[in-house]
């Protein structure tokens, strides 16, 4: 151990034993071509030990933003890390990509060993249920660059598809748009979120005004949907054309990237009613629709498009795999 490095404020010694806490929890989300082994310079993968014939890697990156703070100031550290595996998983998803592995980067301060490991728990969790590894990652303690109690995090994770099954593939106008709930906020959105709750004056142990059953810290810590496994099940399909991950812009900007320049979305304005969430979130902040849509999920946490004749076996399909799904609109030719 040493001690002129401790004295600096980084102590190697808890920095190991938070590796030994979180073996176990890596190798618990060991799959084929990976065995979620620590301790190495860099994370290893075998393609064809996972079965493909020939693969397009999809790699994707991301962090949890402002949503952090929310963690501070509640404590509620235990679900944090789901956010951060799904905003990446579900990224490679829309690319037709299974995800395969993934890598996180912890970075505080003064390394608190138990919030650390309820993070990377939360992490191991959401890869095990996205069917990815966690074979690596990286803890930083750095003295001096985050505020008491307070840390940063990052995700990396790589996904493969096979070359003939990438997304989106040749949606058309007159296709349908199926709308797939979201968890409530996911990890978008948080600084105006914040913001509203701050003028509204509704602290996070207070009980949230849109759901007596929580508080509002509880209600805005709720992780973000993974939607890996409904959406790998409908690739097979090939009357299923796109999926598009809402995150930041919302509906109106993240839609359209699974579009051609010649096709736009065409919202059913009827069909996109706000959970009470995103119902306070705008009387509170006096937001308007086109805000709404454009800074939050609105309670649509992807959006699937399909033709038109699969429209009902694709629901079936996607209430069968769990998912609360509607159709929300189509895609017309662009004006």
């Amino acid at each position: 151990m040493s001690e002129a490095y401790k004295k600096a404020g980084v102590d190697i010694d808890a920095g190991e034993r938070l590796v030994d806490a979180i073996g176990p929890l890596a190798k618990a989300t060991a799959r084929p071509g990976a065995d979620a082994a620590l301790g190495g310079f860099g994370g290893l993968f075998d393609l064809k030990a996972a079965g493909f014939n020939d693969p397009i890697l999809v790699s994707g990156t991301d962090g949890v933003g402002t949503k952090l703070k929310v963690a501070f100031e509640t404590g509620l550290h235990d679900t944090i890390g789901s956010d951060l595996v799904a905003m990446c998983v579900n990224d490679v998803l829309a690319q037709g990509a299974e995800p395969l592995f993934f890598l996180d980067y912890f970075a505080t301060g003064k390394l608190d060993e138990d919030t650390a490991a309820r993070v990377v728990a939360g992490i191991a969790r959401a890869c095990a249920e996205a069917g990815c590894a966690l074979i690596g990652g990286e803890t930083a303690e750095m003295p001096g660059m985050y505020g008491p109690g307070e840390y940063d995090l990052a995700g990396f994770c790589v996904g493969a598809a096979e070359r003939n099954r990438l997304l989106p593939r040749k949606v058309s106008a007159g296709d349908v748009m199926i709308g797939l709930a979201s968890s409530g906020a996911h990890s978008n959105g948080y600084s105006l979120i914040r913001k509203i709750a701050a003028d509204a004056g509704v602290k996070y142990d207070a009980t949230a005004p849109f759901d007596a059953s929580k508080t509002l810290g509880e209600a805005l810590i709720e992780p973000t949907r993974i939607y890996v496994k409904s959406i790998l099940g409908l690739l097979d399909d090939e009357d299923f054309k796109a999926f598009a991950h809402i995150t930041g812009g919302g509906l109106t900007d993240n839609t359209p990237r699974v579009l051609t320049d010649d096709l736009a979305p065409r919202f059913d304005d009827g069909a996109l009613t706000l959970p009470p969430l995103f119902q306070w979130l705008k009387d509170a902040g006096g937001l308007s629709d086109e805000e709404m849509r454009r800074t939050f999920n609105c309670g649509i946490g992807g959006v699937v498009v399909c033709s038109p004749k699969a429209v009902e076996a694709t629901l079936a399909r996607l209430t069968a795999s769990g998912e609360t799904a509607h159709i929300i609109g189509d895609i017309v030719s662009a004006a």
